[in-house]
């Protein structure tokens, strides 16, 4: 097939991707056709076959890549150098959509916006997890569905041209989800939004359900008993992100809010010109220099305006942007130029200059951040970046989790206050407040723990079952099990790879962290799996990464360094946190089938042999003391060589588990120090405090049921609920201490499965 390019308007869209000749549109009848140069088709992508013109038939031009099809219909108003072809086939992303439909709604009369157009189509196979909610998306799907009705009839040998209407009309809102609705993770249970569209380029497209089937249910790791006793109903957990909020409480039992955007401000606060002074190339150049990725030892800026005042700003500018830098000013042919260098080498740039801050200030900031569907960590290396900072100069008090609004405290090594607040104007999802100056950082574990509020949406459950089961969560309480988010979400579940830790086998370390996997993850990872089971080639494998940083490639580069005898070498280049991240999940996964067990055995009640915490170590419960305890007290050990077990059958229990996994419960040791578990305890049942709950109706499933910190900081006005709606939600909120997952007291509730492969499929045959 010869495609045609012509210069509407429209077509000014990225650059083609297909494998079929491209010929120059002024290329006339009779004369050579000259192949375009860099239209070669991308590396590892297909497509289905292009629709067949026969003689006579319009051309078409095509833009790029395939993963989602929407034919247009955009008759031109501008004349055309090829010989009148008046239809644009789109193959483009959703914002190539976007953008396309914008620039041809400002070129195109509105009474050719609707038109009736001669097209061959071969069969568009569209996957969406969300339902179509408004008018202009339920228009879009009949579209599809009538573009696949004439597809299926013309594969039962009616190959005559079909006659399609296309409205395009609604163009800016072709199935288009909102971000905030997808549900799709990865193994590190970030979500990917373009996970599902990379498959659609495999051919026959497979759904995020269907993929999560290879992925771990709560059965899969010992999460088997409920505490209460009311009947289980069904209901959809963080449908959106915005669903799940979580504020911390810190040590003094104060709850974290964003009020507050305002600075403290003193004598010493640089102006806020310091901001605007520096144009972006000597921003650029300063952090290269900063960061030693030129050869320069420095950096000259001109001061146009010269006045003392003038050169102040940039001196204050340079160091308070560039922390490592010092400044000078110099003559240089008649002019003043302010000359930036490097202050105390390499290590200038994780020591923020002490000299720099004011003796009365607090050395750290303190800060409130609030941020949406991020990880803290995630989080910290954003701020960083733009700050120009080094990750460790920052502390906080817990991780939380990203598929969530969260508010934590934050603390920051001598970074001023106007500083932070500025990057609330170029960052998104994230704001910063409540500024404070104190002279110590926070610590991991000092808070005492993190308030919830979480919408359950589209829950089925009578107002009875709904007031039984809250009534039972805050009176009983529940199963203080490890939640899903311990375990990973894809085939290979991190315990497995703890297990092989523990056992010393790094062969099965390195396969199980390797090997191809079924399930859904980043296309990367999979040709980068494919590559190494292929190879066993670490350098070849790496290559098919472009993210370095993530486990496997972190890994795959210590076997380049080290060589495939020398796994534990190898292994050890992963940060410490992860790689006992291994091990305290195969800890995790114990912990929960032998507490199953307990219940299972004992029930809800203190028996003899039972172990209670006293002066901050375990003891056991003598058949004297039974009636002084009851299941609130009891406590369950984590496999370790400093704790001690039950004296009943799930002490035995506990031994015949590790038995079976080939470790000696009464050596816990490791020949590597940090694979060595000395154990500890844990609760068996968590009773929440602050529990509160209510059920509202709503018909729109995509507006908030409640306004966040920030929504009230911008005077936006309470959702109105509808007294009756179409679904109805629970809005609960309840307190939790520390290393508690409220998704188990969320599964106490509802009674139900509350892992990703269990929501998905739910979303999914709800949203159908």
């Amino acid at each position: 097939m010869t495609l045609r390019r012509g210069p509407c308007p429209a077509c000014a869209l990225p650059r083609l991707r297909t494998g079929a000749a491209v010929t120059d549109a002024r290329s006339g009848p009779g004369q050579p056709q000259q192949q375009r140069p860099g239209l070669r088709p991308s590396p590892g992508r297909t497509r289905a076959a292009a629709p067949q013109l026969r003689p006579g038939t319009r051309s078409m031009l095509l833009t790029p890549c395939g993963r989602r099809l929407l034919p247009l219909a955009l008759p031109c108003r501008r004349q055309w150098q090829a010989p009148a072809p008046k239809v644009l086939f789109l193959l483009a992303h959703k914002w190539t959509v976007k953008q396309s439909v914008k620039r041809i709604k400002r070129s195109v009369p509105q009474e050719t916006l609707y038109r009736s157009v001669p097209l061959n189509m071969e069969a568009v196979q569209m996957t969406s997890l969300k339902r179509p909610h408004s008018e202009d998306d339920v228009a879009n799907v009949d579209e599809i569905k009538r573009q696949k009705i004439s597809e299926e009839s013309s594969k039962t040998g009616n190959n005559s041209e079909q006659s399609i209407d296309i409205l395009i009309e609604q163009p800016a809102k072709p199935l288009l989800e909102d971000k905030k609705d997808n549900i799709i993770l990865n193994e590190e249970g970030e979500e990917e939004d373009n996970e599902l569209e990379e498959s659609d380029e495999e051919g026959d497209p497979e759904s995020f359900a269907d993929m999560m089937k290879h992925g771990l249910t709560e059965l899969d790791v010992g999460i088997t008993k409920f505490v209460s006793f009311h009947k289980g109903f069904s209901g959809i957990l963080k449908e959106r992100y915005s669903d799940f909020v979580v504020h911390e409480i810190g040590k003094d039992g104060r709850i974290s809010h964003l009020d507050d955007f305002s600075v403290p401000v003193d004598d010493e606060d640089p102006s806020e010109e310091i901001f605007t002074v520096l144009s972006n190339e000597d921003k650029q150049h300063l952090e290269e220099l900063q960061l030693f990725k030129n050869k320069e030892t420095s950096v000259a800026i001109e001061v146009i305006e010269d006045t003392k005042e003038k050169r102040t700003i940039i001196h204050q500018a340079v160091k308070s942007l560039f922390p490592g830098l010092e400044t000078k000013t110099e003559d240089r042919d008649g002019k003043k130029y302010i000359v930036a260098y490097h202050a105390a080498g390499k290590k200038a740039l994780a020591n923020p200059r002490k000299h720099s801050w004011p003796k009365s200030r607090g050395s750290y900031c303190h800060f409130v951040l609030y941020k949406e569907n991020k990880d803290t960590m995630d989080a910290i290396n954003v701020l960083s970046k733009f700050l120009r900072v080094k990750p460790n100069i920052f502390s906080y008090m817990g991780t939380k989790d990203k598929r969530a609004i969260t508010v934590q405290e934050i603390a920051v090594l001598r970074i001023t206050a106007q500083r932070l607040a500025h990057l609330n104007k170029c960052l998104m999802n994230f704001k910063l407040g409540n500024f404070s100056y104190k002279n110590h950082p926070l610590k991991l574990g000092e808070l005492q723990g993190n308030h919830f509020t979480v919408v359950l949406r589209n829950i089925t459950g009578t107002d009875d079952q709904v007031q039984q089961a809250m009534h039972s969560l805050r009176e009983i309480g529940f199963i203080n099990y490890y939640g899903m988010q311990r375990f990973g979400t894809t085939a290979v579940p991190t315990y497995q790879v703890g297990r092989a830790i523990l056992q010393n086998n790094w062969n099965e370390v390195m396969d199980l962290i390797l090997k191809p996997r079924p399930g859904a993850e980043k296309g990367y990872l999979v040709k980068c799996r494919e590559e190494w089971a292929k190879t066993k080639d670490p350098a070849a494998a790496l290559k098919k990464l472009p993210v370095k940083r993530c486990v496997e490639g972190q890994l795959l580069r210590g076997l380049s360094k080290y060589g495939l005898k020398n796994i534990v070498s190898a292994f050890g280049i992963i940060p410490r946190n992860n790689r006992l991240m291994y091990i305290h999940s195969y800890q995790s996964y114990i912990w929960n089938n032998m507490v199953s067990k307990r219940i299972e055995e004992y029930g809800l009640k203190a028996v003899s042999g039972d172990l209670v915490i006293k002066g901050g170590t375990g003891v056991h419960i003598e058949e004297a003391d039974v009636d002084s305890y009851t299941i609130h007290d009891i406590v369950m050990p984590l496999p370790g060589f400093d704790v001690i077990y039950p004296k009943h059958k799930i002490g035995d229990a506990y031994k015949e588990m590790l038995a079976a996994d080939n470790l000696d419960i009464s050596n816990m040791r490791h020949k590597i120090r940090d694979y060595s578990l000395s154990g500890a305890y844990r609760k068996i049942i968590i009773r929440p405090q602050n529990v509160r709950w209510e059920v509202v109706a709503y018909d729109d499933p995509r507006i908030p049921l409640f306004n966040t910190d920030l929504d009230k900081l911008e005077g936006k006005p309470s959702p109105i609920l509808a007294k009756e709606g179409k679904f109805k939600a629970l809005k609960m909120e309840f307190s939790l201490p520390p290393s508690t997952y409220a998704t188990m007291a969320i599964r106490e509730v509802l009674k139900m499965d509350t892992s990703i492969k269990n929501q998905t499929q739910l979303n999914t045959i709800w949203l159908r």
